[in-house]
Order: structure tokens, then C-alpha cells, then sequence
């Protein structure tokens, strides 16, 4: 049997592997860098880079509501929060939510929703303070009792909910101009340019199916802060 001997590589090319490996790590790192990531308080700092507002905020609900006109109720899907500025000054509070359910689609909230749905959710929540979107939208004054109810709305996307994610802007002054590779503004399709917010992030998962889908309980998934 003939005993194969390794090849040692010589000194230059050990040199030139090792320039390569060094160059594909700085290459990989500086792609990573690339999509800004947010600024994420430790827990014994209490001022952040920007102005941001807690938010507190209640599990998804299924609700039907017959609205006028509508010879059956449809379907709508809901989530109570609280918001309370404790930043330093006054804000003006834009809130933002978006639903990606598990088909990669986007829903905004607050779309044509009847005054009867909103009614509705007020009462089942027991919640005389409760605000619309648009009523809610504006200067928030600073401290605990100041605090603002809200909720957010929407005409249930489909039957079978599965996993699906809210998307939550306009609770902090955060952002980020996205650049190109030689350092100019990147723009999007109508030219303007790329602006990253700081937005929560929440993920739920409902595990059933549409045969009795107000009994099946939503499970909180991991939540996070993103740029978005």
C-alpha cells in the first residue's frame, strides 16, 4: 500500500489564505453593519439615545360585530395598549400598527373600521377611557397620569390566523438613513430617501385551527425592538 504523504503549503501561500480568510471576515462583519441595528437601554441606564415612550400593551382578540348594512358580523381582530411619556417633554404621539400575517402580506390598522366595531371593543373591555387611532393621535403631556388607552383595529385577513406579527411605530424619536455602498442616501421607488424607524416588534402564534377560532388562545412570542 502506498502511503500518502500531506502537502505542506509553502510560507507564500499560507501568507495568501490567510489575507483571504481575513478579507472574507472583514467583508462578512461589514455587511452586518450595513442594516442599523437599535439602541437597546441596559438596565441601569434610564436615559436613551432619543425620546421613547412606554408601552404597555394587552394580548390580541378576536372580535364579530355586526355592522349596519351587513346582513351577518364580521370578523376583527384587536389590541388594547397604554402609552405614557415619561421623556422629558411633551410628544406628539403618531401611533403606527402594522400586521404581517403568515403569508408575508401587510395589514394596516384602522382601516375602514365602523364606529360600531370600536363601540364594540369599548364595551367588552369595560374601558370608558378607551381612544381610537385618531382620537388618541397627538400631544401626549408627560407623567403616569397622563397616561393614554388606545386601541388598535383590524378586519380579520384570514380565517386561519396561525403566526402573525404587529409591527408598533411611533413610540420613539429613533431612526436611521440607509446608505449605499459608496456612503450617498439610498432611495426607494419614488426617489425619496430610505428612513429606518425604531419600531416594536411583537409575534404571536395561535394553535388551532378556523373551526372555533375565538376559543383558541394567542400565545405571546418573543417581542423586540427593531429598525424597521
Amino acid at each position: 500500500m502506498k502511503m500518502r504523504h500531506l502537502v505542506r503549503p509553502t510560507p507564500a501561500l499560507a501568507a495568501l489564505l490567510v489575507g483571504i480568510t481575513f478579507l472574507l471576515l472583514v467583508a462578512g462583519q461589514a455587511r452586518a453593519k450595513k442594516y442599523p441595528e437599535p439602541s437597546i437601554l441596559p438596565p441601569d441606564q434610564q436615559t436613551p439615545r432619543t425620546w421613547q415612550l412606554k408601552f404597555r400593551h394587552g394580548v390580541p382578540k378576536r372580535i364579530a360585530v355586526a355592522v349596519a348594512g351587513q346582513k351577518t358580523p364580521t370578523a376583527y381582530w384587536y389590541i388594547t395598549y397604554t402609552v405614557v411619556n415619561e421623556s422629558g417633554e411633551e410628544q406628539t404621539f403618531l401611533p403606527q400598527f402594522e400586521m404581517v400575517t403568515q403569508d408575508g402580506k401587510i395589514h394596516r390598522s384602522d382601516q375602514n373600521i365602523a364606529l360600531e366595531v370600536f363601540q364594540a371593543i369599548k364595551k367588552r373591555e369595560a374601558n370608558e377611557m378607551l381612544k381610537s387611532a385618531t382620537d388618541i393621535s397627538g400631544r401626549l403631556h408627560q407623567g403616569e397620569d397622563q397616561a393614554q388607552d388606545g386601541v388598535a383595529i383590524w378586519e380579520e385577513p384570514m380565517a386561519r390566523m396561525g403566526s402573525f406579527s404587529i409591527y408598533v411605530g411611533g413610540l420613539s424619536g429613533e431612526f436611521a438613513e440607509m446608505k449605499t455602498d459608496d456612503g450617498k442616501p439610498m432611495l426607494d421607488a419614488e426617489k425619496k430617501p430610505v428612513i429606518l424607524r425604531k419600531t416594536l416588534e411583537l409575534n404571536y402564534i395561535i394553535w388551532g385551527d378556523e373551526v372555533k377560532p375565538e376559543k383558541d388562545d394567542v400565545h405571546d412570542r418573543a417581542e423586540r425592538w427593531i429598525m424597521r
